[in-house]
């Protein structure tokens, strides 16, 4: 069964109506009638069971007959990402880290970022549908654009991490994580964060880590680090 997202559902919600545009989806394309069953989330942790009560192209409306709420997990994961200069690599990431399981995803605007804008309406709707195809309860939310500085500027809570190649002491993630814990885990962009960001985020409290033998593009890296905290969460 396919799942649906909107976000003005709640646990009290008896009935709903569509806008044109999801309502055209569901009766045109899907082919769904009167008495067919649909499965919504409110990406807040609701799964909402419901069942077609009027068929209109441009103003479907459902019962709801049953809510199921999903707890949260007990780790919250923060990925703080560059953007890629290839934007589909960057949607690829955030694709790809909402299937296995992230929280809140920051794009960080570095000393040797390639790309210094982001479409964050087009994240939103790529972190959407990932959500929707893994039959996730819970949308990851996506922040603005901003500068490094400025985000360290904000104090960050639980397990903090910076991932970089320089030729420095650097520990392996795996070994260093803790389950149930907020994580809050850096990379930069192709070309890495310089010597003075690194120091930045030293400074702050952010352990310098490994991911690695290999060299790893920023997206990869990403996922890699996605990975490692849901094998240490979920194991």
């Amino acid at each position: 069964m396919q799942l649906f997202y909107n976000p003005n559902l709640e646990k009290d919600t008896k009935t709903f109506t569509f806008d044109t545009f999801e309502s055209k989806h569901i009766i045109r394309v899907l082919r769904k009638k009167v008495g067919d069953n649909l499965q919504i989330t409110n990406g807040k942790g609701l799964f909402l069971f419901a069942i077609i009560t009027e068929d209109n192209p441009k103003a479907c409306s459902i019962e709801i007959v049953r809510v199921k709420k999903i707890h949260p997990t007990k780790h919250r994961l923060h990925m703080v990402v560059a953007p890629t200069k290839m934007n589909d690599r960057y949607e690829w990431f955030l694709e790809k880290a909402t299937e296995i399981g992230v929280h809140e995803i920051t794009p960080i605007l570095c000393d040797r970022s390639e790309r210094k804008s982001i479409k964050i309406e087009r994240f939103e709707k790529v972190v959407q549908s990932a959500m929707k195809q893994s039959f996730q309860a819970y949308l990851p939310k996506i922040n603005p654009l901003t500068s490094l500085q400025s985000f360290l500027e904000n104090n960050q809570e639980g397990l903090l991490f910076i991932a970089h190649c320089a030729e420095t002491e650097r520990h392996e993630l795996k070994r260093k994580l803790a389950a149930d814990q907020p994580i809050t885990i850096l990379i930069g962009p192709e070309g890495d964060f310089n010597s003075n960001e690194i120091k930045l985020a030293k400074g702050k409290g952010y352990m310098p880590i490994s991911m690695g033998k290999t060299r790893l593009r920023t997206e990869t890296a990403a996922i890699v680090a996605c990975t490692t905290v849901a094998l240490t969460n979920n194991g």
